[in-house]
C-alpha cells in the first residue's frame, strides 16, 4: 500500500469532476435581430398574399370618400370645340369617384382619346375637385373624298369635326384618298409660296403628286418629288408676279409643270392663239396659190 506524503503547505489535488454535455453558446443580439427581421418579413409576405394591405387601403379610401373626399366638382378650362359632356364622361369613367382612388394618368389618357383633345393636365384639389386644363387640336384643312366633304382635319390628318363645316370655309380643301394623311406636306408646299393665299384646293393625284386649284379656277400640275414641286411652284410664282398681267386670272385653265424647266399651258387663250395661227396659215397658203 502506497501512502502519499504531503509537504507542509501543499494543497491536496482536486478530484476530477465528471464531464457533462457541452454548454450552448450564448445567443447574440445580432442573431436575435436577424431572427426577428426574418419573422417580420415572412409575416409581411403572408399579409400581402392575403390582400391585407389592399383591403386596408380600400377601407381607408372608402372612409375618406364618406367624409367628403369624393369628386363632386370638375373645373374645366381650354375646351372650345370638344363637347363638354364627353369630357365629363371621360373624367368620371373610373371605377370609383373617391378622390384618392382617381387615377390621374388614366383620366388624362381618356381625355386624349377624344377627337379635339391634343393634351390635358389633371390635378386634384382636395377635398372634392378635379382641375382639368385641355389644349385642343387646330383644324388646318377640309378633306374631300368621292366629291363629298368628310370633315375638318388637323395637321396629322385626324378628322376633328364632320358637321357645321361652313365654319372653316377659309381653309384649303385637300382632295382624294390619303390626302388627309399628307396634310403636312401639302400645307408646307402651299406656305412656301405667296400664291398660297389664292389657293382653293389641292388634289392628290395617284397618291404621288399634287394638282393645285386656285380661286380664279386655274389648275397647276406639279412634279412627283417634293423638292421639284417646291421649285416648280416657286418659279411659277415669280412668273405670275413678273409680267404686266398675272398668269392667274382666267386667261388659261391649266399649267403643267411636271417636266422640270418646262411649262405647258392650256385654256381659252391657247385655243384662240391656235385658231389665229391656223387662220394665218390658211391665208398664207391662199396667197401663194394666187
Amino acid at each position: 500500500m502506497t501512502t502519499a506524503v504531503l509537504k507542509r503547505g501543499a494543497k491536496p489535488p482536486r478530484a476530477a469532476r465528471p464531464r457533462g454535455p457541452a454548454a450552448a453558446p450564448p445567443v447574440t443580439r445580432r442573431q436575435l435581430a436577424l431572427g426577428s427581421g426574418g419573422l417580420a418579413i415572412f409575416a409581411l409576405v403572408v399579409m400581402i398574399l392575403l390582400g391585407v394591405p389592399q383591403r386596408l387601403w380600400a377601407g381607408f379610401v372608402t372612409w375618406t370618400a364618406a367624409i367628403g373626399w369624393e369628386v363632386r366638382h370638375v373645373e374645366l378650362t381650354g375646351a372650345r370645340e370638344q363637347n363638354r359632356l364627353a369630357i365629363y364622361n371621360a373624367v368620371l369613367n373610373g371605377p370609383s369617384n373617391a378622390m384618392l382612388a382617381t387615377d390621374l394618368d388614366a383620366v388624362r389618357t381618356r381625355l386624349r382619346a377624344l377627337p379635339w383633345i391634343a393634351d390635358a393636365s389633371v390635378q386634384r384639389r382636395l377635398p372634392d375637385t378635379l382641375v382639368i386644363e385641355v389644349s385642343e387640336r387646330r383644324p388646318v384643312a377640309l378633306w374631300q373624298l368621292n366629291r363629298r366633304l368628310v370633315g375638318a382635319i388637323d395637321i396629322s390628318g385626324r378628322v376633328l369635326a364632320r358637321e357645321r363645316l361652313e365654319r372653316w370655309n377659309e381653309l384649303p380643301i385637300l382632295i382624294g384618298p390619303g390626302a388627309n394623311q399628307r396634310a403636312r406636306e401639302a400645307l408646307a408646299l402651299i406656305a412656301a409660296t405667296p400664291l398660297g393665299r389664292d389657293l382653293f384646293a389641292a388634289t392628290l393625284v395617284g397618291g404621288r403628286r399634287w394638282d393645285l386649284r386656285f380661286n380664279s379656277g386655274e389648275v397647276v400640275a406639279l412634279p412627283d418629288q417634293p423638292g421639284l414641286a417646291r421649285a416648280a411652284l416657286a418659279s411659277f410664282a415669280r412668273l405670275d408676279a413678273k409680267g404686266p398681267e398675272r398668269l392667274l386670272g382666267g386667261r388659261f385653265t391649266r399649267f403643267d409643270l411636271r417636266v422640270p424647266g418646262r411649262m405647258t399651258v392650256a385654256g381659252p387663250a391657247v385655243a384662240e392663239a391656235l385658231a389665229d395661227a391656223e387662220k394665218a396659215r390658211r391665208a398664207a397658203a391662199q396667197a401663194q396659190a394666187i
